[in-house]
């Protein structure tokens, strides 16, 4: 069994994420995108800067252009994007659109895309749920042959990043029911192909997503990751693979509601002593103390199972992904109350933390789709 601990190597990319996310991608720039409703969602400069500190470029290989640094590696840099609540396209291009093509692209596909990702020249985005909750093998948008090539009609939401992605990764049905996991099939499509329609939605955490509409889209043969109707399998580890980094996502952002909070209550002062005095404060302080130093210890197994190809790897994800979010739920409402009635307004930043840590947990599935999944993989 592997140490739950990082290496030299790990530990300091963490460090340098560390500095990076909070020297240059900090809160404030996230309420300054906010504040001026910027149609892009994150800064184009902020995205070259992580291109050239190399986070882009973590997971892949080096021969195009990335350092391999593996599934817990990059959990270190969304861990502190998480920190910061940093706005970027880093899980919808760096993890969700590299996963999909190192796991179901060709060798063609992968030598022609992910350089230009490592490069900061491509957006990717996955285009996969249809429903308003999680649900990748309920999938009615079909994938019809014509000709040499493919015709592509249907409709995908919260698409992240999805109205400045260059190429959309789409799932799409060639067979079957629209709830079977055969028949499924990937494909690339360019985001400004005649047929297709892209409208930006803001989320309440004022990052972007996108309602993606195909009508009679062209796809040519080229473009299908892997066999047609074949798909479902590295979908769904593509899913584990961001899930992953969306549980360090969370872990990021809980320690760091929870680390606000515990200052403020040692800063804040009532009937003369401050709040960190109060007995009944100090119980729920470190019940969450003790909640977060579970979720870090799950994190890490999660992502070092994905980065050994653990056949428990599915199983660990979303158990990370369920109790990330179950306990990021907790810390960040202990964090608005226990700011009291500052918590609750604007000129607070904690506000922001459980914002963005709701869109997280129903991102790719809640909680209650991965305890249920987990329960379901164990054998239950």
């Amino acid at each position: 069994m592997s140490a739950l601990v990082l290496n030299e190597e790990q530990q300091m990319l963490k460090d340098a994420a560390k500095r990076f996310m909070y020297e240059s991608a900090p809160v404030s720039q996230l309420r300054a995108l906010r504040d001026s409703e910027d149609a892009t969602g994150f800064s184009r400069e902020l995205w070259q800067g992580m291109v050239e500190m190399g986070f882009v470029g973590t997971l892949i290989p080096e021969a195009l252009g990335g350092s391999q640094f593996g599934y817990l590696g990059m959990g270190q840099v969304s861990e502190q994007a998480g920190r910061n609540l940093s706005a970027s396209p880093l899980l919808s291009t760096a993890v969700g659109g590299v996963a999909a093509l190192l796991l179901a692209g060709s060798n063609d596909q992968q030598h022609a895309l992910l350089p230009k990702v490592a490069a900061g020249e491509l957006l990717l985005s996955l285009a996969v749920d249809e429903t308003p909750r999680h649900n990748p093998s309920q999938v009615s948008t079909r994938l019809e042959s014509k000709g040499d090539g493919f015709v592509l009609n249907g409709r995908k939401q919260f698409v992240i990043d999805g109205h400045v992605a260059d190429k959309l990764i789409v799932s799409a049905r060639s067979s079957g029911a629209d709830s079977e996991r055969d028949g499924i099939s990937l494909l690339l499509v360019d985001r400004t192909a005649a047929g297709v329609k892209v409208e930006r939605v803001s989320m309440a955490d004022s990052r972007n997503a996108a309602l993606v509409t195909f009508t009679d889209v062209a796809v040519a043969a080229s473009d299908l990751l892997g066999e047609a109707g074949k798909g479902f399998d590295a979908l769904e580890l593509t899913l584990d693979v961001v899930n992953g980094q969306l549980a360090a996502e969370l872990l990021g952002l809980s320690l760091e509601a929870f680390e606000r909070t515990v200052a403020y209550l040692q800063e804040r002062k009532q009937f003369g002593v401050t709040l960190s005095s109060f007995q009944g404060l100090q119980h729920r302080c470190a019940h969450l103390f003790s909640e977060l130093e579970l979720i870090k210890s799950v994190v890490l197994k999660a992502l070092m199972a994905l980065d050994e190809g653990d056949e428990d790897a599915s199983m660990l994800v979303s158990l990370a992904k369920a109790k990330a979010s179950e306990v990021a739920e907790l810390a960040t409402n202990e964090a608005v109350q226990m700011h009291g009635g500052m918590g609750m307004t604007d000129e607070f930043d904690i506000g922001l933390f459980m914002k963005r840590a709701r869109c997280v947990q129903a991102l790719f599935g809640d909680f209650r789709y991965h305890a249920n999944r987990f329960a379901l993989l164990r054998g239950y």
